[in-house]
């Protein structure tokens, strides 16, 4: 970006309306048809520790489950590289309780004795109900909406109502975008992708703040320049500092994405998808929110003092 030079960001607003609406569309679309690939965490299924004589191949041992017939699965390492932690979910329409999960832990594990040479030990196996997991649902949901309701109020005493109903679309947009994201891949969504989702509200609100501070502080200083430059203005000057923060973060997310393992793959994704979509809304969705309606310098002067107050002081 060149020293004094304006991006006109604002100028492309209803292609960028036209985009957030077909791609919020297309997620809420999929949310209602296709809905969420719960993972065991909401679904319930069976826990297994199993020590093996020698280090296994996490991939190989996961290969062996789904040519099994057992798909949904997460298989990693606990504590040693010889202690593994093996979660089978719950099939649809199939006996639960302790019965039918030492059923699956016996066929699991004859299974692994199949396909290894070593020694493999069973240490514990327990049923995972999905009570708790729709508790998790139900108060992450509530949070979420609790949250936004939070935001709106401390934005429009912050700053103005209307930059309020710009960040919380902004937020809702980046939610519903996420979700979509899981609901039209299919991929589990379990309790580290829905901590992801509530982490990814954080960042995207700390980065719509930044610019609205900004929109407002040109709006009272800057003579002579229309709303959309303003905006125009603002953005600009803090997009070297959206573009540095959003790139470091997606550094570590990708080094979470490639290198750590199946336990954060799902949050990695999540925390991806959120930081790039952010970025994006910060700029048009709640930026654009506000050229939509109407803001102009009279909405950042301060409230004007009743007359008869102001003649009863002395």
């Amino acid at each position: 970006m060149l020293e004094g030079k304006t991006i006109r960001f604002m100028r492309f607003r209803n292609h960028a309306a036209i985009f957030s609406g077909l791609l919020m569309l297309a997620c809420v679309v999929s949310l209602a048809v296709n809905g969420l690939k719960y993972g065991l965490d909401f679904t319930g299924g069976t826990q297994m520790e199993v020590n093996f004589s020698s280090p296994p191949t996490l991939e190989l041992v996961r290969q062996n489950l789904t040519t099994a017939g057992y798909p949904n699965h997460e298989v990693l390492f606990y504590g040693t590289d010889q202690d593994v932690l093996i979660r089978i979910q719950e099939v649809s329409g199939a006996d639960t309780g302790e019965a039918a999960t030492g059923e699956t832990a016996n066929a699991v594990m004859e299974i692994l004795r199949n396909n290894s040479s070593g020694e493999i030990e069973l240490k514990s196996s327990s049923f995972v109900g999905s009570q708790v997991g729709d508790e998790m649902k139900e108060q992450g949901v509530l949070g979420m909406l609790v949250s936004l309701g939070m935001i709106t109020i401390f934005i429009a005493l912050r700053f103005q109502f209307k930059f309020s109903v710009g960040a919380v679309l902004s937020l809702a947009h980046d939610s519903i975008v996420t979700l979509g994201f899981f609901s039209i891949t299919q991929m589990d969504f379990d309790l580290t992708v829905m901590a992801a989702v509530l982490a990814m509200i954080g960042y995207s609100l700390n980065d719509t703040i930044v610019v609205a501070d900004r929109i407002r502080e040109n709006f009272r200083i800057l003579r002579g320049c229309e709303p959309e430059e303003i905006i125009d203005i603002a953005v600009t000057q803090t997009l070297g500092r959206t573009l540095i923060t959003s790139f470091t973060t997606l550094l570590v997310l990708l080094a979470l994405f490639f290198f750590g393992g199946q336990a954060v793959y799902g949050f990695s994704i999540a925390l991806i998808v959120g930081v790039v979509i952010g970025t994006y809304s910060s700029i048009y969705v709640a930026a654009t929110v506000l050229m939509f309606m109407h803001i102009s310098k009279e909405d950042m002067m301060p409230a004007l003092k009743d007359k008869e107050a102001l003649d009863a002081i002395p």
